[in-house]
């Protein structure tokens, strides 16, 4: 992730360290890159985690029930529904977070349209993708996947999550029940944490600031009726 990680080489580290570049409050906080890469490893484990052991729980009740014909057909259907939970957000988290496509500069929005809708489509949240397929600068697309993430996280009830360009950037909105913004949010994005610190549930994020700035694109967060959008534009 050498594209997003403002620490250059050769300079100190020492674990759990930070700094901010100059003094003043319009400057981004740098985090240490051995730091960065870590927690977002630990987002991703955070992830997977749940569905792999959903997996193992399936194979237990196979090896205590497996003469019991219910408790077999449930097994394997708890079996069947989390492998491709887990397989939708690995493919997800290698687009949004990893290297994928990093042979080349640029990514087919249809695949980090196939992405999203892995891990979002469901009973409690739609997608709604208007982006035109084609190809764009990666970290471009990996913005996209994570302000979709960012953007579920507004309506923990679920409800439309609608994805369009516009100009030079692109919107995301989320619409549900009770749609809320984030404590901290604008800052993390901005890459101002509150009180210079930054752990497993502030990466997201933080890491999204990265890939916005990286891309010399800017984010702005507002509360709308009935909804949240996420506006990028350039910066």
């Amino acid at each position: 992730m050498s594209d997003v990680s403002s620490r250059s080489e050769g300079s100190s580290r020492s674990e759990g360290s930070s700094r901010t570049e100059g003094s003043s409050r319009t400057e981004v906080f740098a985090l240490d890159g051995l730091d960065l890469a870590a927690l977002v490893a630990s987002r991703v484990c955070h992830d997977v985690i749940s569905p792999v052991g959903a997996i193992v729980n399936g194979l237990e009740v196979l090896d205590e029930n497996n003469q019991d014909e219910d408790m077999r057909s449930f097994a394997l259907n708890l079996i069947r529904k989390s492998a491709r939970q887990a397989s939708a957000r690995l493919q997800f988290c290698r687009l949004a977070f990893g290297a994928a496509g990093s042979a080349g500069a640029e990514v087919d929005t249809g695949d980090a349209e196939t992405v999203a809708r892995g891990v979002l489509d469901d009973e409690r949240t739609k997608l709604t993708w208007d982006v035109p397929r084609r190809l764009m600068p990666k970290n471009r697309v990996k913005l996209l996947l994570n302000l979709v993430v960012l953007a579920g996280n507004t309506i923990p009830r679920g409800g439309v999550i609608l994805v369009r360009s516009e100009g030079d950037g692109f919107r995301v909105v989320a619409e549900g029940t009770n749609p809320r913004v984030p404590a901290g949010i604008r800052e993390l994005l901005a890459g101002h944490p509150a009180n210079g610190h930054i752990d497993g549930t502030l990466i997201q994020p933080f890491y999204t600031g990265l890939l916005a700035r990286a891309a010399g694109l800017s984010v702005t967060v507002a509360l709308e009726q009935g909804g949240v959008a996420f506006n990028v534009a350039s910066a």
